[in-house]
């Protein structure tokens, strides 16, 4: 099968492959540099973003701002003229200034998930920056949808489909997860309806919304799965953690390739919502009690500080460091599949 390109308004990328957002410190402007250079749509995660900065501790938003402002540009010189975007959790605390600190570093797309982003076009009208928000069913792109074009008059420019093999926080309940998983319930058919109704929108109001099916998508077989059903490109993620441009260190990316089918787990995160991870010494001791945690980072909305059972920054940003051991390790369902290091190239050019 022929993937072809995948069109948002008037950007275009060569090859139909969005790079997962993948947060803390995974998917930087290197990664996604490289992925923008090789003709796919390149995403920085803007998740606790400036945790290396030196301010961090005492300002993480204030450091997370400036960042995010530093990162796109670094991202835009590697990408050789390609599409850049970042990938905005609604949960995040201050969404609103992460939103038009990347609008105003004049980023392409911009991904929006964990929660609704419901004033999202409020919050980059009058730029050139496209919006695409993140949905896991039916209900989720209505509400969307109808919101947007009551108060804004306007339709995304783009909808993600992320489906229940994603990797990190889910927009399902762990009974939904297990129901998918062992396939009493088919998420095919949940994406072909999200498809019907953006599609249908689409032909009401004369414009082109592409639909990009996000979650188990390793391989270009899997993607030409989700085109069979009637997407217009993918999003990876798992894939290319495991590439030598990924901003991951290379303890988190041998974590990969040393995992078993069986060591990919779900787990409760600790704001809220489930998540998928690699079962490692970390998420042994945070299943038998509490683990303690220093200040607050001020990460996202759902979290409670006092009644936590680990700080998920810290959890994430031992991740980032190297310190596996002591890191929760999120993944998709594929990451077993890693076996080796990889060029971001290679990757895309299997689904050229």
């Amino acid at each position: 099968m022929k993937l072809n390109p995948l069109k948002i308004g008037n950007l275009t990328a060569k090859i139909p492959v969005i790079q997962g957002g993948m947060g803390v410190g995974i998917s930087l402007h290197k990664l996604a540099g490289a992925v923008a250079a090789e003709g796919g749509i390149g995403i920085i995660s803007t998740a606790q973003i400036g945790f290396r900065e030196p301010t961090f501790d005492a300002d993480p938003i204030g450091t997370n701002l400036k960042a995010i402002a530093t990162e796109i540009p670094k991202a835009r010189e590697l990408a050789k003229g390609g599409i850049v975007g970042v990938n905005i959790m609604v949960a995040t605390r201050n969404y609103d200034e992460y939103v038009k600190v990347a609008v105003g570093a004049g980023v392409d797309l911009i991904i929006s998930g964990a929660g609704l982003p419901m004033n999202l076009p409020a919050l980059t009208e009058g730029s050139d920056t496209k919006i695409a928000p993140i949905v896991s069913s039916v209900k989720s792109a209505q509400v969307i949808f109808k919101y947007w074009m009551k108060k804004f008059d306007r339709v995304p420019d783009l909808v993600v489909i992320e489906g229940p093999k994603a990797g990190g926080h889910l927009g399902f309940s762990l009974e939904q997860l297990e129901q998918y998983m062992s396939g009493e319930l088919d998420y095919d058919e949940e994406i072909r309806q999200i498809i019907a109704y953006v599609k249908g929108i689409a032909a009401e109001r004369g414009v082109e919304i592409p639909v990009v099916v996000a979650g188990g998508i390793y391989t270009r077989e899997d993607a030409e799965h989700a085109m069979e059903l009637g997407a217009d490109g993918v999003q990876v993620a798992t894939r290319f953690v495991t590439t030598y441009e990924c901003d991951a260190p290379d303890a988190y990316k041998q974590a990969y390739i040393n995992a078993t089918e069986a060591d990919i787990t779900l787990t409760k995160s600790p704001v809220g919502m489930p998540g998928r991870a690699i079962m490692n010494p970390f998420l042994k001791r945070a299943k038998e009690g509490q683990i303690p945690h220093g200040r607050c980072h001020l990460c996202v909305s759902t979290c409670k500080p006092m009644e936590t059972p680990y700080c998920i920054t810290d959890a994430l940003v031992n991740a980032a460091e190297g310190n596996v051991d002591d890191a929760l390790l999120f993944c998709g369902t594929n990451a077993y599949r890693a076996t080796k290091l990889e060029s971001v190239h290679d990757i895309m050019q299997e689904f050229a």
